[in-house]
Formats: C-alpha cells, sequence, structure tokens
C-alpha cells in the first residue's frame, strides 16, 4: 500500500488526468478502501485544494473546473521556507542562477492555494535584498561538486590559488561551506594526501571521474570552524587587539568571523586573526562596542584613524545642516 502523501500525490495526477472519477474507481487505482479515499479528499480540501464529489452509489469526485495546475503538496510553512530560500538564492552570489529562481519562485506561487499564496506573496512585498559582496560562483560548478559530495564521487578540476599559481587537482569532495561571502569545497587531495580548502570561484571546469570513494572522516566535528581556521592562515595581515572586555562576554559575536579570542585576564582579552581587509577588522572591531588597544599591525592603526575622520567629518556635516 502507498504511504499517505505518495498517495495523495497520486490522487491528484489521477484527478487531473480526467474530469471524473468514481469512488470504488479510484479505491481500485489507489489500492485502498472507500472510507480512505474520502479521508485522503479531505486532506486535499484542508491543503486548499478544490475537490468536488458527488453523493450516493454511483458518485465520485472531480477537481473543480479551472484548476489547470497540478497542485503541489505543502504545508505553510514548507511553502514559505522554499520561497525565502529561492529570494535569498537571487543575491547569493551565484551567477546564473537569478533569473531561474525568479522563474522557479512564480511557478511555485501559481501552484501554492491562495491562502499559502499571499503568505507567501507577503515576504516579497516586505524584504529588501541585501546584495552579496563576494565572488560570484557559476551555478553548474557548485552543481557539479555539491552532486559528487553527495554520490561520493572523484572529481578533477583546474585550480587558482591565492598567489595565482594554477594547478590541476584530483580530490575527494567532502562538503560545501558557506561563509556568506564566499563558497568554500573542504575535500581529501589524493596528490598531496591531506585535507584541503578550496575557494570555489577559483575551480575551473570541474568533471566527476566516474570512480566512487568510501567517505573519509572529516577533518574537524565542525565544518565551519575548520574552514575559517584554513582560510586565515593564507591571509596577509596578522591582526592582535586587546578588547576590554571579559572573554564570556564576547566569545558569541566573534564565532567565525575575522579570527578567534584568547584569554588575557578576567577583564579583558585578545582578539588574534589574519585578514585581507583591514577596513572590515577596523569596523568590526569598533562595532563590539568596547574599549581596544591595536597590538598589530601599524596598518589597523591608519586604517581607523582614516574612517574616524570619514566619520567625524560627516557627523559635523550634519550637526552644522541643522544649525
Amino acid at each position: 500500500m502507498l504511504e499517505t502523501s505518495t498517495r495523495l500525490l497520486q490522487l491528484l495526477e489521477l484527478l487531473q488526468s480526467r474530469p471524473y472519477w468514481s469512488g470504488p474507481e479510484l479505491s481500485d487505482r489507489l489500492e485502498v478502501g472507500a472510507r480512505t479515499v474520502r479521508r485522503d479528499v479531505d486532506r486535499l480540501r484542508r491543503l486548499g485544494y478544490p475537490v468536488d464529489a458527488s453523493p450516493g452509489v454511483a458518485g465520485g469526485y472531480r477537481l473543480r473546473a479551472g484548476t489547470q495546475l497540478p497542485p503541489l503538496l505543502l504545508d505553510d510553512e514548507e511553502a514559505v521556507a522554499i520561497a525565502v530560500g529561492l529570494r535569498t538564492a537571487v543575491h547569493d552570489g551565484i551567477a546564473g542562477i537569478e533569473e531561474t529562481s525568479i522563474r522557479a519562485l512564480s511557478k511555485l506561487e501559481q501552484l501554492l492555494p491562495s491562502r499559502v499564496r499571499r503568505r507567501v506573496q507577503a515576504i516579497g512585498a516586505a524584504t529588501v535584498p541585501y546584495r552579496s559582496t563576494g565572488p560570484v560562483v557559476d551555478a553548474e560548478v557548485l552543481l557539479t561538486i555539491a552532486t559528487a559530495c553527495r554520490d561520493h564521487e572523484r572529481l578533477r578540476f583546474g585550480y587558482r590559488a591565492h598567489d595565482d599559481a594554477r594547478s590541476n587537482r584530483q580530490i575527494e569532495p567532502q562538503a560545501l561551506v558557506h561563509t556568506g561571502r564566499r563558497w568554500y569545497l573542504v575535500a581529501w587531495d589524493l596528490d598531496r594526501g591531506d585535507w584541503r580548502t578550496f575557494r570555489v570561484d577559483r575551480v575551473d571546469a570541474p568533471k566527476s571521474t566516474g570512480r566512487r570513494f568510501a567517505p573519509r572522516t572529516p577533518p574537524a566535528p565542525d565544518l565551519a570552524e575548520f574552514v575559517a581556521r584554513g582560510v586565515s592562515a593564507v591571509r596577509d595581515h596578522q591582526v592582535r587587539v586587546v578588547l576590554h572586555a571579559p572573554l564570556e562576554d564576547l566569545l558569541p559575536r566573534t564565532k567565525y568571523r575575522f579570527g578567534k579570542l584568547e584569554p588575557r585576564d578576567e577583564r579583558s582579552c585578545m582578539l588574534v586573526a589574519r585578514t585581507d581587509w583591514l577596513d572590515g577588522v577596523a569596523l568590526y572591531v569598533a562595532g563590539l562596542g568596547v574599549d581596544f588597544e591595536i597590538e598589530e599591525p601599524a596598518e589597523l592603526i591608519e586604517r581607523i584613524e582614516r574612517l574616524a575622520a570619514r566619520f567625524a567629518a560627516a557627523a559635523l556635516g550634519k550637526a552644522l545642516r541643522q544649525i
């Protein structure tokens, strides 16, 4: 006997395939009793799909006139989750996915019952997108890598490193990690015999070798933290900033951002990081809302001085306009 969700989908397909079905016909096709058919029809109605029924021995069921598109079995929360995901994908730094996401969202909204459709459309009306500032990743490259991760298939690709050195790689892909600005691939490098982290926007023409592999034990329990450590190791500037606040107060605000916190004393801690974006560090440290002292690099002090001058000029200009 079919599971309930699968049976509901088959029932919808049958109702759409011709204008009218008798109860015994549906029972026979679905291999269930008449009472189960009635319960399934009630489930469809609760989901918002218009199924009409005629009573009596010769009674039967039909989809109401005008129902042409195949209905979609999603509850309110599932539909909202998919809609949010599609809208986010439009601005998520994946090349070629913008138009596809919009088309998919449009089709989704047409398939939904009116009650759910209004809720989904409310999200679009109330949302202001914040575009990604990271590098753009090719959608086909991302899909090829994700498929290889799922199917445990080895990949070959060309790779451009941080210093622009180019190489050919053969890897066993483990997982993709998205930091919000960049996509990274965690993989076992077969030639180097070790775990490596690859920026996906630097991966060129990945191809499956057709060879499957037995998954290895991941290099760390938390792959996001593993990527954060690996990425910080190849950046240009070593940063050390004393933060005048207890470690336990600041730890939740610094995880996976610009580095890690190290204990110093009961009233202060040290932010240690490597980065190629000193302006970002300056804004981030200032945004923590605590006093701080910069130990290194000297360039960070210069960046903060320049930013402070700009902020002061902007504040002064606003004050003068209000006089």
